[in-house]
């Protein structure tokens, strides 16, 4: 049994870990369009079952909002039925790439498209809690609801809007309190007080329906796996996949420097994460992902090893089976409030103004990811940015420059750098500009990289040349 040695500081470190993962899992599972119950579901096995094994020793996994709106668009589109079949599926993609040992290289993804995914998650994310703060239907599209959020004030439930707005100032003025007086979860604390203020104050408001998690277990029929057949829900397959993997692996770098304790194995932690999902799409329950909130608050209360990670799945489904009239209490606009609050934190300000004084193009990379998120998908967006990111570093990395030397009556021109087919315009044009008449001789022992596209152009501006007596071709 893990933390044999540590129960202690593994027990008092499960409990604040499950105080900040209920609200997070109930507020998710409703922004993804699921019953509540299917967050705290994936809560518990993140928990029991992902927690076993030995990945990342205190990373925590559960329903994160970094998937909510692929969830939601995928829910919106196949219908809830189909959840499972695409978790599930997503599940075996991810422990395919753990036994090919592939999670290492999700490290060489670019820091920029990452970044510009999370802005874009928090931007979707944002988008859609604003109309449920308001307790207005949000419209179908991430610019749509941009476009209609001028007019929500017209619309709003202001009662409804108080208490989220209370909550996310809870969550604000929670975090500039000292340390030994936030030992409860700010998360907590802002919806017990939304709570509190409905049932106190009787407000008509909508609340979390809640029908029991064992009730809530759907697993897939055959008839389900039919929506594979689409080239829709593979994309989504796949992207759940990527993106539930590369938000889990770099989440556990983050949390390996927060501990000095063992370090990462990512293709272990690809594999937990891969069973993970398998089984919460045999249970018809959200995918899971690990959670930097979770991780951090999980390391800041003294957790010692993954025992911490396991017990806090007991917890959640302690607090689901045993309370489930609890959380039928809690104010709709509570959670979108905590998911509001969410999203902002994901909007990286700092890394673009660092970015943009150091390295302009990764900070237009990230802003592009986000726009394309924003105005298409989540998959799409981040395909889009990964083959900006591509483009950008081919861009960098094929620098080519000529340089002259007169040897007698023969001009030598060296040409230094990477010659591809994305200079070759550049090129071409500094060589056409050599004077005429004088014998050339290129010299091509500077080069790195010469691709068959610029071999081809210089063999064939060479040909150009007038013959000269005595005048080198090529080499």
């Amino acid at each position: 049994m893990p933390g044999a040695g540590t129960f202690r500081e593994d027990l008092g470190a499960s409990v604040v870990v499950a105080l900040v993962a209920l609200p997070l899992c109930v507020g998710v599972a409703v922004a993804s369009g699921v019953p509540a119950e299917l967050g705290i579901l994936t809560g518990v096995v993140g928990g029991l079952v992902t927690g076993w094994f030995r990945g990342s020793s205190l990373q925590v996994s559960g329903p994160a909002a970094g998937l909510t709106v692929l969830v939601y668009e995928a829910v919106r589109t196949y219908g809830l039925p189909a959840l499972g079949v695409l978790v599930l599926t997503a599940g075996l993609v991810q422990l395919g790439m753990g036994a090919l040992r592939l999670g290492r290289w999700f490290r060489a993804i670019s820091v920029a498209v990452v970044h510009g995914m999370l802005a874009g998650i928090g931007l979707v994310l944002m988008a859609g809690q604003l109309y449920a703060l308001a307790g207005v239907e949000a419209p179908g599209r991430t610019l749509e609801k941009l476009a209609g959020a001028a007019g929500l004030a017209a619309r709003a439930d202001w009662t409804a809007v108080a208490l989220g707005a209370g909550t996310v100032a809870v969550l604000v003025a929670w975090r500039r309190l000292p340390d030994r007086l936030r030992l409860v979860p700010g998360a907590l604390v802002g919806v017990a007080a939304a709570t509190a203020a409905a049932l106190v104050l009787r407000l008509p408001v909508d609340r979390v329906r809640v029908t029991g998690v064992l009730a809530a277990v759907t697993a897939p029929g055959w008839g389900d796996f039919g929506v594979l057949a689409s080239a829709g829900a593979a994309g989504t397959v796949l992207a759940l996949a990527l993106i539930a993997s590369a938000e889990t692996l770099f989440s556990a770098a983050a949390v390996d420097r927060m501990h000095d304790g063992a370090r990462t194995d990512y293709d272990r932690e690809l594999v937990a994460q891969g069973v993970g999902n398998t089984l919460c799409g045999l249970l018809g329950a959200l995918p899971m992902t690990a959670v930097i909130v979770r991780s951090a608050a999980n390391v800041e209360a003294g957790a010692r090893t993954r025992a911490s990670r396991i017990l806090h799945g007991g917890w959640l489904l302690l607090f689901a089976v045993a309370v489930p009239g609890l959380l039928e209490a809690v104010p709709l606009a509570a959670l979108a409030g905590v998911l509001l609050h969410a999203g902002w934190k994901l909007l990286p300000a700092r890394a673009v103004a660092a970015l943009w004084r150091t390295h302009r193009g990764e900070a237009v990379v990230l802003v592009a990811t986000t726009a394309a998120i924003v105005a298409t998908n989540l998959f799409e967006g981040v395909l889009a940015g990964l083959g900006l990111a591509i483009a950008k570093a081919a861009w960098e990395t094929s620098h080519v420059h000529l340089e002259q030397v007169w040897e007698g009556e023969q001009l030598c021109v060296r040409i230094l750098g990477n010659a591809s087919f994305l200079r070759l315009p550049k090129l071409l044009d500094e060589l056409d500009a050599l004077p005429h008449g004088s014998a050339v001789r290129l010299d091509l022992s500077g080069l790195r990289h010469l691709d068959h596209a610029c071999l081809t152009a210089l063999d064939g501006w060479e040909r150009t040349r007038t013959p000269l007596p005595g005048r080198e071709g090529v080499i």
